[in-house]
């Protein structure tokens, strides 16, 4: 029997851990894993919204993770099958965990590999909705340095423009201007408003798939409703949505029963 997935929530919100849940359901119940280990940080960041948080993040999270439990008793992750790192960004958790023999995947990297293969046709390109308006440079420089455009590590600062580093299948990133944490705890009529706002840009520069980030999952009917009002019900109900989390979990599950 496979051993469950370990899904890391590496900041300190024990809400947003939950909301992981929640969106996974649907897929945990009909999968053919055992259900998935839910870890949130025990110290450290309470909500990720630069690099400097991601690296902050890591090097809180990381022994919990490596570290056996007592003398006799295994670490955390060699008693799951695969790990999902569920924070939207370049973290650095994913290489650190390279090591481990079992596959790793980040939710941001999850949602590149899903939105180039919805993107088939030559013409069709993909963006990223996400929080905060510093995002913006650290996930056009991931996708850049993920896609083998980008000519350098993203978590060091580059000199070529985020306009430069847009490519024939990436159109850039839109933001909300709320942090993670905001997204849950702002009115839901502001958060809709924002989310629409950003979706909205996007498409005029995309005209096709977008994906969402860790902290906006469950925001999928906003999401939806702003590709409605910028392109009308048929043509907006076509604009495929990718949530990273549900993405990485699928891939991972994938990758562990093939074996």
């Amino acid at each position: 029997m496979p051993l469950p997935i370990l899904v890391v929530n590496p900041n300190t919100t024990k809400s947003m851990t939950d909301g992981l849940e929640v969106a996974l359901e649907p897929i945990i119940a009909s999968g053919k894993l055992p259900r998935p280990t839910f870890f949130t940080a025990p110290s450290g960041i309470a909500s990720i919204n630069d690099a400097q948080d991601c690296h902050a993040s890591a090097e809180a999270v990381f022994p919990s993770l490596v570290s056996p439990a007592s003398r006799d008793s295994p670490s955390l992750y060699s008693r799951h099958s695969a790990i999902l790192i569920a924070c939207y960004s370049v973290h650095p958790l994913v290489r650190q965990l390279a090591a481990a023999r079992i596959p790793v995947l980040g939710i941001f990297e999850a949602s590149i590999l899903a939105s180039l293969a919805l993107c088939l046709a030559p013409q069709d390109r993909f963006g990223i909705v996400t929080t905060g308006a510093v995002w913006d440079e650290i996930l056009t420089r991931g996708v850049a340095d993920f896609l083998g455009t980008g000519g350098g590590d993203s978590s060091t600062s580059g000199s070529r423009s985020t306009e430069s580093l847009r490519s024939r299948k990436f159109s850039g990133v839109e933001t909300t201007g709320l942090t993670a944490v905001e997204l849950h705890s702002t009115p839901p009529e502001e958060v809709t408003r924002r989310l629409k706002e950003a979706v909205k840009r996007l498409i005029r520069r995309t005209q096709s798939s977008s994906s969402d980030g860790g902290g906006m999952v469950g925001f999928d009917e906003a999401i939806r409703a702003g590709c409605i009002e910028e392109l009308g019900p048929e043509e907006g109900a076509k604009i495929s949505i990718v949530d990273g989390v549900k993405a990485g979990y699928v891939m991972l599950e994938g990758m562990v029963r093939a074996g």
